[in-house]
């Protein structure tokens, strides 16, 4: 049961556009309850070109402690954060805000930790796969460097934003820690394949991937939240795959939001 607000209630928003795909705010304001912290998580839209209006009045409310980010606004919000964790200045994308005493932000980007820990509670691995990933903004970067992180024995990046992709694929790759290269939309001969772009939100967007070309042994994970299961999810269950959702993703860092949004991380 999440008790009602009251004046002394702490505020904290997700902010993105759109936002009626979030699933975050019941959860993450029923974790505060549970915790014992009286705190609200609500849904914010706002458009690129507002985001900065928006930041400065967030800024400014007293009553506000935390922002959870997310798309299109993860690396705008980098910008406006102080400081940040190793992850989120190495990704330079945030999808977390905390309160800092001195009244500015504190970022962190979790997506990866949750993708991976989706695809680690259906029993893979992802050490020693070819991994595939289609999508190089703020989740997909996070997600890449998670694999990267996760030991996977190769990384190939497609996205139709080539000069992010690029930099995206220079920067892990730079890390020496597994090979990162340019990919395609082609998963053959991927083990784990990884969706983190908005296809398959809206009816009529194209799969991310050639399923046709998908194994039947491949691991299939995506970012999408709604629909519960996308087009792509839907289309790698009839082939046989493991499949995680957006949702699976989120319950798996659910937790590490709240650790961080109420400064019980052990960070800044």
């Amino acid at each position: 049961m999440i008790p009602a607000p009251s004046g002394a209630t702490r505020l904290y928003v997700i902010v993105g556009d759109p936002t009626a795909q979030v699933r975050s705010p019941a959860g993450v304001t029923a974790a505060f309850a549970a915790r014992g912290h009286d705190g609200i998580l609500v849904p914010v839209q706002v458009a690129p070109v507002d985001l900065p209006d928006f930041l400065s009045v967030a800024t400014r409310l007293k009553n506000l402690d935390g922002i959870v980010v997310t798309i299109p606004h993860k690396f705008a919000c980098y910008q406006a954060c102080t400081s940040a964790t190793e992850r989120a200045h190495f990704l330079r994308t945030v999808n977390l805000m905390r309160r800092r005493a001195d009244g500015s932000w504190h970022g962190d980007m979790v997506d990866g930790l949750g993708f991976v820990g989706a695809a680690r509670a259906k029993g893979i691995d992802p050490k020693g796969m070819r991994a595939l990933l289609v999508g190089a903004g703020g989740a997909g970067s996070a997600i890449a460097l998670a694999l990267v992180e996760a030991g996977v024995s190769e990384l190939a990046v497609h996205d139709s934003a080539t000069e992010r992709r690029d930099a995206l694929v220079g920067q892990l790759d730079g890390l020496g820690r597994a090979p990162v290269r340019i990919g395609t939309s082609d998963p053959a001969g991927f083990d784990f394949v990884a969706n983190a772009t908005p296809a398959g939100m809206k009816d009529g967007d194209p799969l991310p991937v050639d399923v046709a070309r998908l194994a039947s042994s491949a691991y299939c994970g995506c970012v999408i939240t709604r629909p519960e299961v996308s087009p792509f999810i839907a289309a790698a269950r009839k082939v046989g795959c493991v499949t995680a959702t957006g949702t699976d993703m989120y319950e798996q860092h659910q937790s590490i939001m709240v650790d961080f949004l109420l400064g019980r991380d052990g960070g800044e």
